[in-house]
């Protein structure tokens, strides 16, 4: 019986509880079957959609083949708010603890794509881990879009960024299953840095948030003050303009939010609860919108005048004198009058002609530029009693040039001062330029009032291209008729550095040693010249490099030789009606220089101090010159403040003349 019960024991077993056990294991397969393959569909489908919006390089004939897991995809066990993101990318629950795994794939092309895809997906989560969850996205409208989903400021962003161009670089040694496991890991490791990228956006407000609504609030208001239905209403037209005001005087000078007083929402809010009355008076939007883009070309013509106002305004400050500049040469001609003849003279007149020392030529009328010049050459010279400083001012500062250096001299230098009304070879009939400065033409361009306003070009209406100094730079064999070798200097310069090596240079049979200007500036021959004269296009290459006036060495036996102050006035001639060129030194400069100028090493010579706020500092300190040009001379206010120091430490301030004529640094 015994031996009975057992087998019939044994048979049940293997009748009924076998099948069960059975059974429930496949029943468990077939759930763990079932979830992976719902989640495989769920990324194939998430890929075709990138696919069709341009975002993943997908084929759809190739989407059927079975995916492998994706690198870096992180989810959560959260199964809430996932209408707009592909399945297990969740967010948590408000206070839950984020539950997170990395699925990640080991295989060999992983590896070799120097990437830690795991890394990626951490780096980009790891600021949310600390706190121990995750704030919800405002991302519950559209698709997320995949360009969006890179923050170019945030380096681990970067690196999924270049994880996903590798995955493309590899698709030419892969197979599909490849392509697609590297493409859907690529998009699918972007999501993670647009989560917390949004949250780090919602959590920083702009300092200027609340001024900015505030200036909204008071375009809006304008424009219902301006609706037909909205001004028929009385009492919310005075509504809407007391508001304006309030906010207005809130507003000020705000800048940011913290410059807004305490009331500030206060009237928001006021002004907020007028607007929703004159929404619910005036709902044509189409009234709205016309009067909005009425504003907006208002107000792009008013910034059209405006620019043009400023522009005539800058050139009207660089062409006028400050007081203080005006007073120094009245204060100094006064006092030149009081000595007698020999407190006048000059000493160590000898050296003027002597070919053994160095000589510099100096043509300005601004006596305080002057002596910057002067002083920072002699400063930096290594043997200051073996340069000599020619200068040649107008008949009004020529007394006050005079006496600034008979009472300021600089060191052992030597100091010449000449008057150019002094020079009776310079006229009209010898130089066609005086010629042309005196003509009807050019005093009605001058001169006119009419024409303050109207002329597009008013850089070229300042006197300094009026003024015969300006042009004496072309004559320098006739001023200096025994000197073999002059360097020029213009007013607006400061030197750094001993320019005793100029002199040594072999400008190899040219006869103007200066700096090239295109390299940087681009400063090319037909940024000067009309090239659509045929004269200039047949003579001149229109992409040849200019060069800059400033400072500039001089071989007068070349000079002679080659007779380049008739080839000046040969081009001055051919330019009586201005048709080559404009007015200016430069251009004639260019022409008559043609293929006869040595270039310098860049560092002689830094330009753009008078114009361009970005020069490289090191450039300037490595200069043994450094420039001026343009119109923020470092004598006037509107002067680039960075740059001033290096012209105004050579200006001695507590002199009794610039006391008296409240000249300050």
């Amino acid at each position: 019986m015994v031996a009975t019960r057992n087998i019939v024991l044994l048979l049940l077993c293997i009748t009924v509880v076998a099948p069960i056990v059975l059974y429930t294991d496949r029943l468990g397969a077939f759930k763990y079957l079932s979830a992976e393959q719902e989640f495989l569909e769920d990324v194939t489908a998430f890929a075709v959609s990138a696919a069709d919006t341009g975002h993943l390089n997908v084929l759809p004939q190739e989407t059927s083949t079975v995916l492998k897991e994706p690198i870096g995809v992180v989810y959560t066990e959260d199964t809430t708010n996932t209408k707009n993101l592909p399945h297990d990318l969740h967010f948590t629950k408000s206070g839950e603890h984020v539950s997170a795994r990395v699925l990640s794939a080991t295989t060999e092309e992983g590896r070799a794509t120097g990437e830690n895809p795991i890394k990626l997906v951490t780096d980009g989560v790891k600021q949310v881990n600390r706190s121990g969850y995750l704030e919800k996205a405002d991302i519950t409208g559209d698709d997320v879009n995949g360009e969006d989903a890179i923050d170019l400021d945030d380096s681990d962003a970067k690196l999924a960024k270049s994880s996903y161009a590798s995955d493309e670089a590899s698709e030419t040694v892969a197979t599909k299953q490849e392509q697609q496991h590297t493409e859907s890991s690529g998009k699918a490791s972007k999501k993670i840095p647009i989560l917390s990228e949004t949250d780090k956006h919602n959590d920083q407000t702009p300092s200027d948030a609340r001024v900015r609504q505030l200036k909204d609030q008071l375009i809006q208001a304008k424009v219902y003050l301006s609706l037909q239905g909205v001004r028929n209403n009385p009492h919310l037209t005075r509504e809407l303009r007391l508001r304006v005001k309030e906010v207005s005087r809130t507003l000020g000078d705000a800048s940011k939010d913290s410059d807004l007083p305490r009331n500030a929402n206060e009237r928001m809010k006021a002004m907020e609860q007028t607007l929703m009355k004159g929404r619910q008076i005036q709902d044509d939007c189409a009234t709205a919108v016309k009067k909005l883009r009425a504003m907006l070309h208002s107000s792009e013509e008013q910034l059209r005048v405006h620019k043009k106002q400023t522009l005539f305004l800058t050139q009207l400050t660089a062409k006028t004198l400050p007081k203080g500049l005006h007073c120094l040469p009245l204060r100094l001609t006064t006092e030149y009058y009081n000595l007698n003849t020999s407190q006048q003279q000059f000493p160590n007149q000898e050296k003027l002609e002597d070919t053994r020392f160095y000589h510099y030529a100096i043509f300005s009328d601004n006596i305080l530029a002057t002596a910057v010049v002067v002083n920072s050459t002699a400063a930096h010279a290594k043997d200051a009693s073996k340069h000599v400083f020619h200068i040649v001012t107008d008949r009004l500062n020529y007394a006050a040039m005079r006496m600034w250096f008979l009472v300021n001299p600089p060191g052992k230098a030597t100091i010449q001062v000449q008057n150019i009304e002094d020079f009776t070879w310079l006229n009209s009939s010898y130089s066609p330029v005086l010629k042309q400065l005196g003509s009807p033409s050019m005093i009605d361009y001058y001169f006119k009032a009419h024409r303050a306003t109207s002329d597009s070009n008013l850089k070229f209406r300042n006197p300094k291209y009026l003024s015969i100094l300006n042009h004496l730079r072309f004559y320098l064999p006739e001023i200096f008729p025994k000197l073999n070798k002059v360097l020029f200097l213009d007013d607006d310069i400061v030197v750094q550095k001993d320019l005793t090596g100029l002199w040594s240079i072999n400008l190899k049979g040219n006869v103007n040693g200066a700096v090239e200007t295109c390299g940087e500036s681009f400063h090319r021959f037909d940024r000067y010249l009309n090239f659509s004269n045929p004269l200039i296009a047949k003579n001149f290459d229109p992409r040849a490099c200019g060069w800059a006036y400033g400072m500039n060495v001089f071989d007068l036996v070349e000079w002679k030789r080659q007779n380049i102050t008739q080839v000046y006035h040969n081009w001055q001639k051919l330019n009586h009606d201005r048709q080559l060129w404009k007015l200016g030194t430069l251009p004639p400069g260019l022409i008559t220089f043609w293929k006869r100028t040595f270039p310098l090493n860049r560092y002689w010579h830094v330009l753009g101090l008078g114009y361009n706020p970005n020069i490289n500092q090191k450039d300037i300190e490595r200069a043994a010159v450094i420039h001026y040009n343009g119109n923020m001379k470092p004598w006037l206010e509107i002067s680039i403040p960075k740059f001033r120091g290096y012209w105004t430490k050579y200006v001695d301030y507590d002199l009794l003349y610039l006391r008296e004529c409240n000249i300050n640094p």
